[in-house]
């Protein structure tokens, strides 16, 4: 697979434009022919030269973690800022969380880029090893750092215990949000009585163990 050596990318306005387009065109493309999916014919779905895609992404590896990352951005938006905003001032933290925790499933659950590109990376593991690291530097768990703050707030206000931030994450996760991506990998969904039900049950797992004693 050739590399190209690494530089900075172009920038300005004009250069976003054509590294959404590519970044939109990879997303596409990986999505219809897997991983194995040839440079020039990103290029040719953005319209743009082969030149200019390495000119902003040195590889495709570098490409298909731009593409994990957009996929991940693009549902959680303001959505889920506003939400977390919302927790670390709330009065009724269970009710806040239940709030936030329902924005995040949403957002993830709903956008079928994520899962996509969950169920490829899962498909073409076993011949593009390097893939795994790359969706593993970019999953809901790594790559909203806000999630972590929020949670670091509510311990430093002492209204949760936290003494391992990462474990606490990660059992918040695995309780609320993992589910989803575990069901959506054999191509079904939790309904959303159960939805509902995991998110509670969940939110009230995760504050009889991390609340106030």
């Amino acid at each position: 697979m050739t590399e190209h050596m690494a530089k900075q990318p172009p920038a300005g306005p004009r250069a976003e434009k054509k590294r959404k387009a590519i970044v939109d065109a990879a997303r596409e493309t990986f999505l219809k022919e897997g991983f194995a999916a040839g440079m020039d014919r990103i290029a040719a779905v953005a319209g743009v030269s082969k030149v200019t895609v390495y000119n902003h992404f040195g590889s495709k590896e570098q490409l298909f973690t731009a593409v994990i990352a957009d996929a991940l951005d693009a549902p959680v938006g303001d959505t889920l800022i506003t939400a977390l905003d919302g927790l670390t001032d709330a009065d009724d933290l269970r009710a806040a969380l239940v709030d936030a925790a329902r924005s995040w499933v949403r957002a993830v659950r709903d956008n079928d880029d994520i899962l996509a590109m969950r169920n490829l990376v899962a498909r073409e593991l076993h011949r593009f090893p390097e893939l795994g690291s790359a969706w593993q530097q970019h999953t809901p768990g790594t790559h909203h750092p806000e999630v972590a703050a929020a949670l670091q707030k509510l311990a430093d206000e002492g209204r949760l215990i936290l003494p391992d931030l990462e474990v606490a994450l990660l059992q918040l996760y695995s309780l609320v949000l993992f589910p989803h991506l575990v069901f959506s990998a054999y191509g079904t969904h939790i309904d959303a009585d159960l939805t509902d039900r995991l998110i509670t049950g969940g939110v009230d797992m995760f504050l009889a163990f991390y609340g106030p004693r």
